[in-house]
């Protein structure tokens, strides 16, 4: 087998949403001829609350090695990861690719600054190096013109990112338009670096280890009504759809009397129970505590799972960009839920829903989002229909194969080895 040093400074139990993207691949990448190995960061180290469900969720044998990093101490100057264990982090990396012989290293980010490390090994061992775009790394903060820290990070990211890619052999992102703009910045990589796009991919085994755990369900309790769970971070753009649907129930709210949306983790900061997005725009339009619900702190990933098999149904929300992949519809469907989604026209994600028969996608057309306040109420009166009918067993599966994570970790390896050649 060749070898790959995954370098992620979060790793579980880190209950990040982005471990997930190494702890899977990982956990595939033997069945495909690369054995890995994980380079983190102590549990101690992190800011964040640990989840040590999630360590059963690790292959038995797979090889993890731990270094450590500077503490965060107040005032809060240096607090991201990958820069705290930056030096502690390259050592080890290099004794391990010049004791193992390691073929390739790869560093899913953010930590943005973590991928530095590529380029900072390569030059000192010669290994091939690839990045994995989970988030934008140079990108426009909303309100920039309002913030001199925003306006710092995209300066310090635009200086930085050339830095790390230069010598970069591959690069890959959840989608395409994550890396889109780093071609479009380093043409030159065009001839040099390999380039592909690999979702998040859905574990059933993750869901079936459910059935191991005493795990209840505790943000929300059955009350006869109809309960919705839309799970995760809220994407940029998708404040004025979500805008035009709080308006759209406000205006109908005799054909909502039955119903509840609950939004899990979509709060400012993944640690902040106060950090509320969606409660101000539930607030302004009369919904909030009666129709809409928030939990902006992060929950447990396996605690978000338990509360998906809870559910009624689960709620998706795009934005007025593409990039929604139907990853993320796929978790609805291992829940076993009829899925309600309002995405861009263009999404991939919406067409995988109506080929599979797993739920109804709104296609919002990002020119005329207005619409969606009049057709939001015609979409959730389909949906009510749509459920009632709806079973598990209907679910054309063979549709999400290409977003299992077994399938998302074949496409790595068939994008590392054309990289090695």
């Amino acid at each position: 087998m060749k070898k790959i040093l995954i370098i992620s400074p979060h790793f579980p139990p880190s209950n990040l949403a982005a471990v997930h993207r190494s702890r899977l691949f990982a956990q595939h990448l033997p069945e495909f001829g690369w054995q890995p190995i994980v380079l983190t960061v102590h549990e101690d180290f992190y800011e964040e609350q640990l989840d040590r469900n999630l360590e059963q969720l690790l292959p038995k044998d797979l090889r993890i090695e731990k270094v450590k990093a500077m503490k965060v101490k107040g005032p809060r100057l240096i607090g991201d990861i990958g820069l705290r264990a930056f030096r502690q982090l390259y050592r080890r990396a290099k004794s391990l690719i010049q004791e193992e012989k390691i073929d390739f290293v790869y560093i899913p980010i953010p930590s943005f600054y973590a991928a530095l490390l590529g380029r900072w090994l390569h030059v000192a061992t010669g290994v091939k190096y690839g990045i994995d775009y989970i988030d934008p790394w140079v990108h426009p903060f909303p309100n920039r013109d309002k913030s001199l820290r925003h306006r710092l990070s995209e300066s310090l990211a635009s200086f930085l990112e050339p830095i790390a890619i230069r010598n970069a052999s591959l690069i890959t992102g959840v989608a395409e338009g994550y890396y889109k703009g780093v071609l479009e910045r380093t043409p030159v990589l065009e001839a040099t670096c390999v380039f592909g796009a690999m979702p998040y991919g859905g574990e059933r085994e993750d869901h079936e280890k459910l059935k191991e755990l005493d795990l209840k369900p505790y943000l929300f309790m059955k009350n006869g009504k109809r309960q919705m769970v839309y799970a995760g971070a809220m994407l940029p753009k998708a404040y004025e759809p979500l805008e035009a649907i709080f308006k759209s129930i406000q205006q109908n709210q005799e054909a909502f009397a039955d119903v509840e949306f609950h939004f899990i983790g979509t709060g400012k900061t993944p640690d902040d129970p106060n950090g509320f997005n969606i409660k101000p725009y539930a607030e302004k339009y009369g919904l909030w505590q009666t129709i809409v619900f928030e939990y902006p702190k992060r929950i447990p990933y396996l605690d978000v799972l338990v509360h998906l098999d809870a559910a009624d149904g689960v709620f998706i929300l795009g934005s007025t960009e593409p990039h929604y992949t139907p990853s993320k519809v796929y978790q609805g469907v291992l829940a076993g839920k009829p899925v309600m989604a309002v995405l861009h026209k263009a999404s991939t994600a919406a067409q995988v829903l109506k080929r599979t028969n797993a739920g109804l996608a709104y296609l919002l057309d990002p020119e005329n989002v207005k619409a969606l306040e009049t057709d939001f109420v015609k979409l959730y009166q389909q949906y009510k229909i749509f459920a009632a009918e709806f079973t598990p067993a209907q679910v054309q599966q063979n549709e999400f194969d290409a977003y299992s994570a077994k399938a998302v970790t074949r496409q790595l390896a068939q994008l590392l080895n054309k990289a090695m050649e």
